[in-house]
């Protein structure tokens, strides 16, 4: 339904008012037409009005907010690249005048002058089609082909007698163009105007009154033709007519109209159709002539017409999507001004000489990755400006793009997504869409357009390596590297910064902070204090790595730090204890052959590896020759037969080393005794007389006077038996020797091979009264190669015999 009403507008200039009182009237000028049908507007207002004039309200119209014009980006795009005559105000939603819009010069004689537009909004994508139609002004007067027409009649010319002249023409239409002609008042001649089919209008002088050329040599008077407008417009032309003596016929066309038809590609020069006109008389009487009488200003640029052969010719360029037809008249004139006139009609007919071109209406750009497939990301129109098949277009998109061309209404497309797009694979696409029309030979063109792939953080940062490993010395400096951990996140900018983090956990009972630090912006890994090996060997972190993006993501990763050991701690000398504690003094028979075992130095080391490994040497010996060392072994044996010319006291300065580089060592002294007894060992007199008051060093020296070697050595066996009955040893040895438990550090490990803790030898250590001052030690060898050393000497500052009680104890030996 359409809804004609009167439109308002104090922006419309006042000559354009008063120009318009009559049309408002009967045709609603300044009308608002308003047709919505499928979303689409029609309106209709007057050529001429000056630019900002108010046309519309679209958002009204359309049912819209105004606010969302703006949100929306809602812009106004035409048909035609140089038609930008209206736009809309996103502030108000009124569709407003851009520049003056001048109906003759846009369209012509065209009755319908109609400008189309689109109205595009985004988020989502609409189209909405605008039509505005331009109503004529009466802003042109009528115009004669000339200013003054020239007649030559003869004065024998009969009343009733009739002479065409040309008609005025009216760029203007409908109301507004040539209504009536008047003719100045005058004795002659009075005016005719007939109308014919084709809305033209035939103008011709009758003559009312005889000539007479000696009274009136030549007439002159005024041809007043006047539109239909409101003010009316008026032009004028003056009629010369020259009475003659003879001229008795006009030309005559063989045709009353002429038509032809011709490509619009037709070259200049090209001849259309040819006119022709005969008349009767003779001489100059007879000769013919040809001129427009009635062409449009578009058709004089493109045509012209041999006055004498009456041959129309090509002059310009001719475009059937301009202007497809053209119309005019033709005067055939004799010598002495009589005429006739013929009409000319010339269609156009298309040639596929205009290529489709592609427009790109709307773009999303750039777009996010994690758009759904079939998302519309643009709006694509296609413009074909020939006709029929020349104008029927196919468009088609490039393959290898995640992208398709959906048709929607006419030349319209929605370019859409057809896959999943991950921008860290591709970024940016270049597509091309071609269009081709179904011509012979058919057009084509194509357009590239440029879409860019926005990021949004689907990536989380990725560890290059899926777990690091760092090696340190112990006795490091704090803030020591210790190693570098790097990931890399594929998405842009914020997405794909990486910042490095500890996660919260314990090495050893205390935060891993305490420990371990890292540079949040290199990934690299600092020690916070020194490590020491022997208190542990390694331990593991977990560093985290996020991105900056919203919300953030991260991974983990593990990394294990290595302490190695550095040589720093010296050999422990377990056995014999260390010099100014105690010293032991070992006994070794006088029987002793070359090879035999006399003791053992047993030493461990902190240290592991090639750090802790352990070599013994003699540096000093009362007799060099006598006592050897095992190298790794740190057993003492005798590397000949005891003799009766060796001391019997030797003592032997043992040093162990370590591996390290630099190696460490550690230093003992041992002593020993040659003596197959006790009584033999000058020490124990020694004591004896000292202790004077020790009831039993008393006892012990009775005991062995008088009874003999074979029973004194009984009876230390039974007593022997009887104490490992009742007692556990001091003295336990797992190895070569019996160390005591309290010899032993924490944390010490037996390396085997390395001469520590070897289980070559079980040793029991038994202990005897005696003084205060002294303590003995026999040691049993469980080995068949150790000779059967029953009896060892301790002495020590303090008392000598404290582990055996009271004086019965020894009562009983």
């Amino acid at each position: 339904m359409w809804v004609c009403t009167i439109y308002s507008n104090e922006k419309v200039t006042e000559r354009v008012l008063e120009q318009q009182q009559s049309l408002l009237s009967f045709f609603c000028s300044f009308v608002l037409l308003v047709h919505i049908t499928r979303a689409d507007l029609s309106y209709s207002v007057p050529e001429e009005m000056r630019p900002g004039s108010i046309v519309g309200n679209i958002a009204k119209d359309l049912g819209l907010e105004v606010g969302k014009l703006f949100t929306r980006k809602a812009r106004i795009d035409t048909e035609e690249n140089n038609q930008h005559y209206c736009d809309v105000d996103l502030k108000t939603g009124n569709f407003v005048i851009r520049e003056r819009i001048d109906r003759e010069e846009l369209c012509g004689e065209k009755v319908s002058c109609m400008l189309k537009f689109e109205l595009v909004l985004e988020s989502p994508l609409e189209l909405h089609r605008v039509s505005l139609l331009i109503q004529d002004v009466n802003d042109n007067s009528p115009v004669f082909p000339k200013d003054a027409m020239k007649l030559e009649i003869r004065e024998s010319a009969v009343k009733g007698a009739r002479y065409r002249v040309n008609e005025a023409h009216d760029a203007d239409i409908g109301q507004n163009t040539v209504k009536h002609y008047s003719l100045q008042k005058n004795e002659h001649f009075v005016l005719s105007v007939q109308d014919d089919a084709d809305g033209s209008k035939t103008v011709e002088l009758v003559l009312d009154k005889e000539l007479d050329r000696e009274k009136e040599h030549d007439l002159n008077f005024m041809l007043i033709a006047v539109d239909g407008g409101n003010p009316q417009r008026s032009g004028t032309a003056v009629i010369h007519v020259t009475v003659l003596d003879a001229n008795d016929n006009a030309p005559v066309f063989d045709q009353a109209v002429y038509k032809s038809s011709l490509p619009e590609n037709s070259p200049v020069d090209t001849v259309i159709v040819t006119v022709s006109a005969t008349d009767a008389d003779e001489g100059v009487n007879g000769e013919v002539t040809y001129e427009f009488s009635r062409i449009s200003e578009r058709a004089k640029k493109v045509f012209s017409l041999d006055g004498k052969t009456g041959e129309i010719k090509v002059t310009g360029a001719l475009d059937f999507e301009s202007n497809s037809k053209y119309e005019m008249r033709i005067d055939a004139k004799d010598g002495y001004g009589l005429s006739s006139d013929s009409k000319v009609m010339i269609d156009i007919t298309d040639v596929n000489d205009n290529p489709p071109v592609i427009h790109l209406k709307s773009l999303t750009n750039p777009i996010p990755e994690n758009v759904s497939p079939g998302t519309e990301v643009g709006i694509i129109n296609v413009q074909d400006r020939d006709s029929e098949t020349n104008g029927q277009v196919r468009c088609s998109i490039q393959q290898g793009v995640p992208f398709k061309l959906v048709p929607s209404i006419k030349n319209y497309y929605s370019l859409v997504s057809t896959g999943q797009l991950d921008r860290e694979v591709v970024s940016d696409y270049n597509i091309t869409i071609g269009a081709t029309d179904e011509g012979s030979p058919p057009l084509s063109s194509s357009k590239s357009v440029q879409l860019s792939v926005a990021d949004i953080n689907d990536n989380p940062p990725v560890f290059e390596e899926q777990s690091y490993s760092a090696y340190v010395s112990e006795n490091n400096k704090p803030g020591s590297t210790l190693c570098s951990v790097s990931a890399r996140d594929p998405d842009w900018r914020q997405n794909g910064t990486v910042i490095y983090s500890l996660l919260s956990g314990e090495v050893n009972g205390a935060l891993v902070s305490s420990y371990v630090s890292v540079n949040g912006d290199t990934g690299v890994i600092h020690a916070v204090k020194s490590f020491d090996y022997e208190q542990f060997r390694s331990f593991k972190v977990q560093v985290m790595a996020r991105d900056n993006g919203s919300p953030p993501l991260s991974s983990n990763v593990t990394v294990s730090v290595f302490i190695s050991d550095v040589n720093d701690n010296s050999p422990q000398i377990l056995y014999p204890a260390p010099e100014g504690n105690s010293f032991m003094t070992e006994l070794v028979p006088k029987a002793a052959h070359g090879g035999s075992l006399v003791s053992k130095v047993i030493a461990v080391d902190a240290d592991s590896g090639q750090n802790a490994w352990l070599s013994y040497h003699i540096v000093k010996s009362t007799d060099p020759g006598l006592f050897s060392i095992g190298v790794h072994s740190g057993e003492i044996r005798t590397q000949r037969d005891i003799s009766e010319s060796d001391s019997m006291k030797q003592n032997l300065i043992v040093s162990v080393k370590d591996n390290g580089q630099p190696s460490l060592s550690a230093t003992c002294s041992m002593y020993l005794l040659i003596s197959d007894n006790l009584a033999e060992v000058p020490e124990l007199k020694d004591i004896s007389y000292d202790e004077k008051n020790s009831k039993l060093t008393s006892y012990l020296i009775i005991a062995l006077v008088s009874v003999s070697t074979f029973f004194l050595t009984f009876i230390i066996i039974i007593l022997g038996m009887r104490f490992c009955r009742r007692r556990k040893p001091r003295l336990l040895f797992d190895g070569a020797v019996a160390i005591p438990s309290a010899y032993l550090p924490p944390n010490y490990a037996d390396v085997d091979g390395t001469g520590t803790l070897r289980s070559t030898y079980n040793y029991d250590a038994y202990l005897t009264t005696g003084s205060r001052t002294s303590d003995f030690k026999f040691v049993t060898s469980y080995n068949d190669n150790t000779l059967p050393a029953d009896q060892t000497l301790r002495k020590s500052p303090s008392d000598f015999l404290e582990a055996f009680g009271d004086s019965d104890d020894s009562s009983q030996v």
